[in-house]
């Protein structure tokens, strides 16, 4: 089985680009849309262009194996989803969403006929959803309701753009989906290179042509981004102030949209006290789904994809967040 890999992030952040530094010798690119890829070379790579088609695309996945690609890229992922959809934009009824998401996951499912010494990276958008959790975009209700997309990858990278750099954020910030092995990467922020995250994966699973620990540990000291991990935000009363980091500055979304109610509530809980709950309640969420692996017990001869299971975390219910408080400085400046 290959390994997979999911990176997600905003239009323009930097997933396609970071595809620059691989092999073309051994690395076949799947382009659903069939738009240029934004970097000079780009031709050199065999690409399959403008097919949203699961058995051409799968089939396009297996020949490249054969043929010797140790790398396959799946980009622009989401519009496996969103030009089927166009497509049939005018059809009623619910029949074609399933058609959408057992194309959608035939393309995931497919690395289980693959070699183990291959790995596939799906690029897709994400978008943040009313919880405040940041997640992989989808189209209706069915994927994200019936599969845990995040939970059927052990690697979820995401990308992200500070001061003019772009990198890939490896671990969870509480706010998002993102994951990796115990010790896979000790920075949380790297440069956005596909190529030095493949020879880190390689390294790791110690898979055929893998880079030695000592060629990897030079890769890592020129990679490392400078962006921190940011931390948790403390109660009110709390003897250590907060710091703030630079992931604060990245282009990730606020956590929690403020509100309208009053600054303290009648259960007498602040808007520190409602903050903190909140992120609580995010963690464990994202820790659980983590966790979470999704399941195909009994359906492994099965003929369709079963979308009727019941959703692996339920999201939490967050509490809206009362005002800051004005002071008359405030309101002066």
């Amino acid at each position: 089985m290959a390994e997979k890999i999911l990176i997600m992030g905003e239009s323009g952040t930097g997933k396609s680009t970071s595809i620059r530094n691989c092999d073309p010798s051994i690395t076949a690119i799947v382009n659903p849309v069939g738009k240029p890829l934004p970097f000079r070379g780009s031709k050199k790579f065999n690409t399959l262009n403008g097919e949203t088609d699961a058995d051409k695309i799968c089939e396009f996945m297996r020949n490249s194996a054969k043929n010797g690609a140790k790398i396959i890229i799946v980009d622009d992922f989401q519009y496996i989803l969103a030009i089927p959809f166009m497509n049939r934009i005018k059809e009623s009824g619910w029949d074609k969403y399933n058609d959408f998401g057992a194309n959608y996951y035939s393309i995931i499912d497919v690395c289980n006929e693959l070699p183990e010494d291959v790995c596939v990276y799906y690029l897709t958008h994400c978008e943040t959803l009313e919880n405040g959790l940041t997640t992989v975009k989808l189209i209706g209700k069915l994927l994200r309701e019936k599969i845990t997309v995040e939970g059927l990858f052990t690697i979820v990278l995401r990308t992200g753009v500070s001061e003019g750099k772009y990198y890939f954020f490896t671990q969870n910030n509480g706010k998002d989906t993102v994951k990796s092995p115990m010790g896979m990467f000790d920075a949380f922020s790297i440069d956005n290179d596909l190529a030095y995250v493949d020879a880190k994966i390689r390294n790791y699973y110690e898979l055929d042509g893998a880079k030695s620990d000592e060629e990897i540990k030079t890769m890592d000291e020129a990679k490392a981004g400078d962006v921190e991990k940011p931390e948790p935000r403390r109660r009110r009363g709390s003897n250590k102030q907060e710091e703030t980091s630079k992931a604060d500055e990245c282009d990730l979304p606020p956590m929690f949209p403020e509100s309208g109610h009053e600054r303290r509530r009648r259960d007498g809980k602040t808007r520190e006290d409602v903050i903190a709950d909140n992120e609580q309640k995010v963690a464990e969420y994202v820790q659980k789904e983590a966790d979470a692996t999704a399941s195909t017990e009994g359906f492994e001869d099965a003929d369709e994809v079963p979308f009727n299971v019941k959703p692996t975390v339920e999201a939490p219910a967050l509490e809206p967040v009362p005002r800051a408080r004005r002071t008359r400085k405030n309101r002066e400046e």
